[in-house]
Order: C-alpha cells, then sequence, then structure tokens
C-alpha cells in the first residue's frame, strides 16, 4: 500500500513543483486577453466555468487510455507504475500544457496551425494532414469498441448501434460546445473520478494485497520485452499525442492564462492518477501477472474491468460504472476527435464556423470518409492509431521546443517521447535530433541525470 501511495504523492508533488516550474517558464499573463474574450462565437468560443472546462478536458484525452493501457501495462509488474509517475510529470503534463497554452497564445488555433508559426509551412502542411486522419482515426477507433461491447451486453446487432453512435458524434460535431459536450461530459468526468477512488477504497476495505510480486523486474507472462513495449502499452496515462489535437478544443473557452496550469497539466496529472489506480487494481485484484493474462486473453481489459468493478461494487453499481468505463468513456473519446478534426480543417480552410452550413460543409464528408474507412479491419485500424498518436506527441513537443524559452521546459519531454516511441522509428530519433540542435543553439544542454545519457544517444546517431 504504501508504493501506491508513494507514487500517488509523486505525481501531487510533480503537479505543485514541476507544473508551476513550467508555467514560470512559459509565463502565463493574466492580463492577456483568451481567445474566448476576441472570438466569442456561441458554437466553438464559448464561456464557460473552470471547472466545467476542468472536467471536459479530462475526459478529452482520457476515454479508456488510463484504464485499458495500465491494466494491460501492469502484466509487466509494479515497474508500471515509475513510468506512470515520471511520464506524467515530465513528459505529457508538459505535452499537454504546450499544446493547451500555445493554442491559447495563438488565438485557439489547432496544432497543425501553431507548427506552422514556428516549424514552416512545409510541416503545417504535413501536420494538417497527419492530425486529421489521427483523429479520423480515433473516432472510428472509439466507434468499432463500444459498439462491439454493446452488443454483447444488450444483444442488439452491431451495425445498428454503429449507426446509432455516428449519429450521436455527428450532433456532438455539429452542434455549440456548451450544449452536448459542455452539459454530460462533466458528469461522466465526475463519474470517472468517482469510480476510480470508490474502487481503490474498497480494495483496501477487502484487504487485498497490493503488490504481490514486489519486484521490479519485468514479470510479463508472454516474455515481452519492457523497453519500449510497456512504455507503448501505457500511453494516455503517461504521454499521448493525441492529447495536442484535444487541448485546442478547451483552449478556446479557457476563461483566463492563470488557470491553464490547472485546466492543462492539472488534467494530465489526474489521468496520471486514474491510470495509477487501474494499474494498482490489476496487479493486486489478480494475485499473479499469470491470473491477470488469462482474463485479458478471454476478454480482453474490457472484462478485467467487469470482474473488479463488480467485485468490488456489487452487481448494480459496480455493473453501472463498468458500462461507464468501456463504453461511455470511449464514445466521449470519439464525438472529440470528429469535432476537432472539424477545427482543424476550418482553421486551414480560414472557414468560419458560426453558420450551420459551412459546418455541415466540413462535418458530412468526414463523416463520409470515416464511415467508409470504419469498414476497416479493427486491428489494422488500432495498429496504425496507436503509431500515429505517439508520433503527433513527439511532432508537438518538438514544435513547442523550437522556441528558446520554452526549450529547458521540453528537454526532457522530447527525450522521453523519442527514445520511447522509436520502435524501429530511426525518423523519431532524428527529428529529436534535430530538436536537440535547436536547444544547444539557444544555449541549453541537459545536466541531470537521465535526460543527459538520453540526450547524448541521440546527439551520437550518424
Amino acid at each position: 500500500m504504501g508504493i501506491f501511495f508513494a507514487s500517488l504523492l509523486a505525481l501531487i508533488l510533480g503537479y505543485v513543483v514541476y507544473g508551476t516550474i513550467v508555467a514560470k517558464i512559459f509565463g502565463e499573463d493574466e492580463s492577456r486577453k483568451t481567445p474566448v474574450e476576441e472570438l466569442e462565437d456561441g458554437v466553438d468560443f464559448v464561456r464557460m466555468p473552470t471547472w466545467k472546462i476542468f472536467l471536459i478536458q479530462l475526459l478529452n484525452i482520457a476515454g479508456v487510455g488510463p484504464i485499458f493501457g495500465p491494466i494491460l501495462g501492469a502484466l509487466y509488474g509494479p515497474v508500471a507504475l515509475i513510468w506512470i509517475v515520471i511520464g506524467s510529470i515530465f513528459a505529457g503534463g508538459v505535452h499537454d500544457y504546450f499544446s493547451g497554452m500555445l493554442s491559447v497564445r495563438h488565438r485557439g488555433e489547432s496544432i497543425p496551425e501553431i507548427v506552422g508559426y514556428h516549424l514552416g509551412d512545409a510541416v503545417k502542411l504535413f501536420m494538417r494532414g497527419f492530425s486529421v486522419v489521427l483523429l479520423l482515426l480515433v473516432g472510428i477507433v472509439f466507434v468499432s469498441s463500444p459498439a462491439q461491447l454493446l452488443t454483447n451486453l444488450i444483444n442488439v446487432p452491431m451495425p445498428v448501434l454503429v449507426a446509432i453512435i455516428f449519429a450521436y458524434y455527428f450532433i456532438a460535431t455539429m452542434l455549440p460546445v456548451d450544449k452536448v459536450i459542455g452539459r454530460i461530459y462533466p458528469f461522466f468526468g465526475a463519474a470517472l473520478i468517482f469510480m476510480v477512488i470508490s474502487l481503490m477504497v474498497m480494495l483496501i476495505v477487502n484487504d487485498y494485497e497490493f503488490f504481490p510480486q514486489r519486484t521490479l523486474s519485468n514479470l510479463n507472462p508472454n516474455d515481452l520485452p519492457l523497453w519500449p513495449l510497456m512504455f507503448i502499452t501505457i500511453a494516455c496515462g503517461a504521454l499521448s499525442g493525441f492529447h495536442a489535437t484535444q487541448s485546442p478544443m478547451m483552449a478556446r473557452c479557457l476563461p483566463n492564462e492563470r488557470v491553464g496550469r490547472s485546466i492543462f497539466y492539472g488534467a494530465m496529472i489526474v489521468e496520471g492518477g486514474i491510470a495509477l489506480i487501474w494499474a494498482t487494481l490489476a496487479m493486486s485484484f489478480f494475485s499473479s501477472p499469470d491470473e491477470l493474462n488469462q482474463v485479458l486473453s478471454t476478454g480482453g481489459p474490457a472484462l478485467v474491468v467487469n470482474e473488479i468493478s463488480r467485485t468490488l461494487l456489487g452487481g448494480g453499481v459496480g455493473g453501472l460504472l463498468a458500462i461507464i468505463g468501456v463504453v461511455i468513456l470511449p464514445i466521449s473519446s470519439g464525438d472529440t476527435a470528429f469535432r476537432s478534426a472539424r477545427l482543424i480543417i476550418a482553421d486551414f480552410m480560414k472557414l468560419s464556423q458560426k453558420s450551420v452550413i459551412k459546418r455541415l460543409l466540413i462535418a458530412i464528408p468526414l463523416f463520409v470518409v470515416g464511415f467508409i474507412v470504419s469498414k476497416t479491419d479493427f486491428n489494422i485500424l488500432w495498429r496504425y492509431f496507436g503509431w500515429a498518436n505517439q508520433d503527433a506527441g513527439c511532432d508537438c513537443s518538438l514544435d513547442g521546443g523550437s522556441l528558446p524559452q520554452t526549450a529547458r521546459a521540453l528537454a526532457l519531454d522530447c527525450n522521453l517521447a523519442g527514445t520511447v516511441y522509436d520502435s524501429g522509428g530511426y525518423l523519431i530519433s532524428r527529428l529529436c535530433k534535430d530538436w536537440f540542435l535547436v536547444a544547444n543553439a539557444c544555449g541549453y544542454r541537459p545536466r541531470f541525470g537521465c535526460c543527459t545519457y538520453l540526450c547524448d544517444s541521440f546527439f551520437s546517431q550518424d
């Protein structure tokens, strides 16, 4: 139990200490007008309370990522907790903060447009296409998975459920952000937090042994390598490029720059906490990685969520929370993925979205393409989504790191992102090497621990 609470305390201290340092480096300015103060349109630029923006941001970036990823990562043993803590503080939190605050400073524009300001038109053009493809993959993946799960639960044909989910996505993409997303997301965000806290309390009350295997050795029963597979498996609980496409949505609603740290960095730390709890649940509820692996082999992470929720919280409440965890959360990522894709396309077409007709001009072709692509095999879609997701994380961090004043804050972020996701990916390591050349030119070279080692490894590449 002490290991878990020490890890949780480390996350909190990371937010208080390192989050403050990052915000200071960025230079939050309360006197600057935010995008919603200049561009309020009642559709995408809408004033909302800070607490509501936080819960929407949390749900936007979460989905099932901090649940399914840590459950799969738990197969490697307690070493997974180290990655969640370090990744959330030094990689994911920094990545999410800068992607959100850079959007605030650029009138709420999407990541491709911001990248273009700092890295040139060629990179901007690439990022426009790349981001839309990533978001389409996210939206499609999170149509297929909840539809399949609901088919098993309520015995409704999958094509019918796919059509219903697509219809909901279309409505959420078209309507003003405060009409659907702004009303139901805070509720489900609060339910997600309540869910994990309740499960952890019941794990303690029922006197489960925390971490039966207390070792940092690789315990994976399938003999899969720790590096880099564990780090890729636990993405949304540590570092995820998808978040960079979501942060600008709430940047358009931010009332003041002073709340940027609590919303963007803070939401990532809370997501890290959720991941920490689910990794702990998976390691402690089951007596060994082999037992966990048997359940995963039978029904995947969704079955693990179902078994843990129903056992610890009872059939009624546990079943309801299990449905929220494996059905509603992926849907909450899918609808905002399509909405973000609409905003990115509108930004580069310079097309105002105040008019319903102009929103339809983008949304209809977008959903037609999405429906066609959804016919592709799910495993293939997931494979490309996973790669595109982490590559986007590297690209966003590289963009923020191209600014002299932010080079220091993003050094470790780029190191972790580039090294972890260089799975045969010479391109990513080369990108990170190029970024370090920029940082070096700005007079910065990391002088501490693993960051120095990783940086030197990039410079040693031919």
